[in-house]
């Protein structure tokens, strides 16, 4: 596999510190239209992974993945914590048949989105964490190639976003609140943005 295992451990440390630093944000989201939990069950979980770090980054990268996934499931709690789990682990297994990074970066996404959808049972537009991962699948199949795909994900991340505050939700806590959770921002969606834009900003410095 191409990517290198001390690229791989500065995108997760970047993503993991990123989501820890962004705890009180994503906990004052949830707050709105959720138990109000996201950011502390984010910041446990992504310190766990921090703290296994170094002997994640010894395994290949099909089973380092799973780790984190495994990780995520134990540690996050709440709806976070199968979905981010399903996410590394689906992706992890994508890797181990005969696909490597960054050449099969979307089919190995792909297969992480396809997880958090069945896991959560649900599908982009519901105002879930799948409203920004989907978008960025699509710009990840269609910027193959592209000189400028890192300034795309971090765009299509972070529009993607702000296209969760005018939906209604109609999966998990929030989907309780009905129209009450229009006019704010998924924390699933942000989180899931916190760690893309994490991973682009390694990515570009490496470029």
């Amino acid at each position: 596999m191409s990517l290198q295992p001390d690229t791989f451990k500065s995108l997760v440390k970047a993503a993991a510190e990123q989501v820890i630093a962004s705890a009180p944000e994503l906990t004052a989201l949830d707050q709105a239209i959720g138990d109000g939990d996201h950011g502390a069950n984010m910041k446990r979980g992504f310190e766990a992974v921090l703290s296994k770090l170094d002997a994640i980054g010894t395994q290949p990268l099909d089973e380092a993945l799973k780790s984190i996934g495994k990780t995520l499931v134990m540690t996050v709690g709440g709806a976070s914590g199968p979905l981010y789990g399903s996410f590394f682990l689906a992706a992890g297994e994508a890797l181990s048949h005969d696909r490597s990074l960054p050449e099969n970066l979307p089919e190995v996404f792909g297969s992480g989105v396809d997880a958090v959808s069945a896991r959560g049972r649900s599908r982009a537009g519901e105002k879930t964490m799948l409203d920004v991962l989907v978008p960025v699948l699509e710009t990840l199949k269609s910027g193959v190639g592209r000189s400028d795909l890192i300034e795309q994900i971090r765009t299509t991340a972070s529009e993607s976003v702000q296209r969760t505050a005018p939906m209604q939700a109609t999966k998990g806590r929030a989907s309780f609140l009905g129209t009450r959770s229009i006019g704010h921002i998924d924390p699933g969606a942000r989180s899931s943005c916190v760690m893309l834009h994490a991973v682009c900003s390694v990515l570009e410095a490496r470029t």
